[in-house]
């Protein structure tokens, strides 16, 4: 075990000025890595960049995961400005509205499903080529335990999580002879701004579901992605890590 398992490597992780991601970024960073933080808000970028041990290592891109062209060109510029990508880690997303499906507004799933599910794959589309062609890569989903169960009145979180899981185990089966492995968390509810966009009432659901009766810590999302994004994780592709307080045990 080594404090520097990503000395001379260059991780992307969309989402990754806020929440989860950010604690990931400088998770990785922390442990030699030099990171990509892509954002569709400039400003968060710079507010976090002070955050990290050393904010040289720290690249960033204004970046619509939602947005096909978008990705593709930061995946171009970051592949140029960085030299290569070895890690990828998937965290943008958004919690959308509460609302039963029969009253779920169309333009609202669209939009969550674009970001949570789309987005992943748009990120994955641009990157993974280069990590075959490379021999190496590691990429890391966030998928959720909603993808597992089901919320209810989070129809499309819970779908788009649920494809996020499924294409996690697409893609670690293309890539299995590659070097590139490809994996998915599934985290319980963690206490972070998306709460925001969560009523209370859904708040109260999910830590009603945790043995643990608590909420996770963005610092244990990071120590479990931190193993799978390094090369100790080198028999595991495909598969889905349960972070869930003892929700789901499958």
């Amino acid at each position: 075990m080594t404090t520097q398992r990503f000395e001379n490597q260059n991780a992307v992780i969309t989402g990754g000025a806020r929440g989860i991601g950010l604690a990931i970024a400088q998770r990785l960073e922390s442990e030699g890595a030099r990171v990509s933080l892509w954002e569709i808000d400039p400003d968060a970028v710079e507010a976090a960049r002070a955050s990290f041990n050393n904010p040289a290592n720290v690249h960033s891109a204004t970046v619509n995961v939602g947005d096909y062209g978008s990705v593709a060109a930061a995946g171009e510029k970051t592949i140029a400005d960085m030299g290569k990508v070895d890690i990828l880690v998937n965290s943008a997303g958004v919690a959308g509205v509460n609302a039963l499906v029969r009253d779920y507004d169309p333009d609202e799933w669209d939009r969550v499903i674009n970001i949570n599910l789309n987005g992943v794959f748009y990120c994955c589309r641009a990157l993974v080529g280069q990590m075959v062609d490379n021999g190496y890569g590691r990429i890391v989903n966030i998928a959720s335990i909603a993808g597992k169960e089901g919320n209810p009145t989070a129809s499309p979180y819970s779908a788009s999580k649920a494809g996020v899981i499924g294409l996690t185990k697409s893609l670690g089966k293309e890539t299995a002879l590659s070097g590139v492995t490809v994996n998915c968390i599934t985290p319980a509810a963690v206490k972070t701004a998306i709460f925001d966009q969560i009523s209370q009432e859904h708040i109260d659901f999910m830590l009603s579901k945790i043995p643990m009766a608590r909420f996770g810590k963005v610092e244990e999302m990071a120590s479990l992605v931190a193993w799978l994004a390094s090369a100790e994780c080198s028999f595991s592709t495909g598969a889905v890590f349960d972070i869930s307080g003892g929700r789901a045990t499958y």
